[in-house]
């Protein structure tokens, strides 16, 4: 159906820009880079959702991934409704909890201890401070193009709003916290091995986008001995999904985790994406490398606010109240979240239910490609399990290496305004995908056969348009 009466949304946006920064609370939610103002959502059911003027959508956002069931999956919801009753927090323990770090746990082959925290945010914040405790160094690696949250440490070329908006280190980041973070290029394994075999401890943090290498003043001065030795993680999304889709080429993952056990530094996968998305047991399983910690977002609460942080024993017992390490947070692992979190994990379970997954987001994406194809609009298409991306290519598709989306960079040079285009395109027949080229496209169990064809359909409509 076309999505064309906006007057409510727009007549709410406008009140939301006189007394919330932009209209919106979290900028991912603007519509800015697509030309367009947001739609306000008002209900969600199975693969749709209504938004205030009544337009009915296929949801591939699904709440940016954890709603990997769909809207109000029976089983969640009740088990929140049952848990409502209850009360809805406490500020002490709940047996939920300690089963939620169990399934955690058991699940995921590189973690031994849990700690649940409100937020990927703060799951990746907390994941930092434990691992400069834990090897007594200050510096960090991350990967151009990789969003870890919005904390200081890592608002440095970052992905997701970062990207989209342009602004890829954040103004209120102080110089001397942003010195101690250093960036590589994802699946530039060469680049980080160099950096990190680099001397002198006068490392800056603006990165050399072609190299991989890190440009500060007093580079390889001799003095302090190599970068590596001064690093206390490497972090990385182990599928990148914040510069939109980018799979890990063979050999990356496995070359950052030879890389860090020869310098001593700790890897951190982020795994709020890929964790419980890819498969039960995470990027972690599905590629075979084991992190020393791993941070996980909003999925394990079946949509509601929380996030984790886990890894190796001897590594989280740093933390207080049995460690020094301090971190705390009242609504921590809230009743509500894990009871929802545990109903969704166990609905995960299910015999081929990420097979099935990763079948139908294929059928989309070989149903784009093709329409696409006959439309003349060249498009790189990443799609892995129930993730997807399609990037539209620039003219001259040559610095895309003939057409691979592999890194920040090729990322970046994606053609915005037409995919904004396309979006528009799509959003009125119906189909409600990311208001940003740089956001991964998430499908649910509850996207049905006939959702994928309208979808399909919708797509060679708005390629042949373009």
């Amino acid at each position: 159906m076309s999505a064309a009466n906006t007057g409510v949304s727009e007549e709410l946006f406008a009140r939301a820009c006189g007394v919330i920064p932009g209209g919106v609370n979290s900028p991912v939610r603007a519509f800015a880079s697509v030309g367009l103002t947001p739609r306000f959502i008002t209900r969600g059911e199975g693969c749709l959702v209504w938004d205030e003027d009544g337009n009915e959508y296929i949801d591939y956002v699904c709440s940016w991934g954890p709603l990997i069931l769909g809207h109000r999956h029976s089983g969640v919801e009740g088990a929140l409704r049952e848990a409502l009753l209850k009360g809805t927090t406490f500020g002490a323990s709940t047996r939920g909890e300690v089963e939620m770090a169990e399934k955690i746990a058991a699940a995921l082959p590189s973690v031994e201890m849990v700690r649940l925290v409100n937020s990927g945010t703060e799951a990746t914040m907390s994941a930092l401070r434990l691992a400069r405790a834990f090897t007594e160094r200050n510096k960090i690696i991350k990967f151009a193009g990789c969003y870890h949250g919005h904390h200081d440490s890592l608002l440095i070329k970052a992905g997701s709003g970062a990207l989209t908006f342009g602004v890829p280190s954040s103004p209120g980041v102080p110089e001397d916290l942003a010195k101690n973070t250093l960036t590589a290029v994802y699946n530039d394994l060469a680049g980080l091995e160099a950096l990190m075999a680099q001397e002198g401890p006068g490392v800056g943090f603006e990165a050399g986008f072609e190299t991989g290498l890190e440009t500060g003043s007093e580079a390889g001065s001799g003095a302090g001995g190599p970068v590596g030795s001064q690093v206390a993680a490497v972090i990385v999304e182990p599928v990148a999904g914040n510069m939109g889709l980018v799979l890990p080429e063979p050999g990356f993952l496995e070359g950052v985790r030879r890389l860090c056990d020869d310098y001593g530094a700790l890897l951190i996968f982020d795994e709020v994406i890929s964790g419980f998305r890819l498969g039960y047991g995470g990027a972690q399983s599905a590629y075979g490398v084991m992190p020393d910690l791993t941070c996980l977002g909003k999925i394990i609460g079946g949509g509601l606010p929380v996030g984790a942080y886990g890894g190796k024993r001897e590594i989280m017992e740093m933390i207080s109240p049995q460690g020094p390490v301090y971190q705390a947070g009242t609504l921590s692992g809230n009743p509500l979240a894990v009871a929802a979190g545990l109903a969704m994990l166990e609905a995960l379970r299910a015999e081929g239910f990420y097979e099935a997954l990763a079948e139908k987001t294929a059928v989309l994406a070989d149903g784009w490609r093709q329409g696409a194809q006959a439309a003349g609009v060249p498009v790189c298409i990443n799609q892995i399990g129930s993730l997807m991306t399609c990037f539209f290519l620039p003219a001259d598709a040559a610095i895309n290496e003939g057409g691979r989306v592999r890194d920040f960079l090729t990322a970046s040079s994606a053609d915005t305004e037409r995919y904004a285009r396309f979006f528009r395109r799509m959003l009125d027949q119906g189909v409600y995908l990311p208001p940003s080229q740089f956001e991964a496209l998430f499908v649910s169990a509850a996207h049905d056969e006939a959702a994928l064809q309208r979808t399909v359909d919708a797509a060679y409509e708005a390629f042949r348009g373009l």
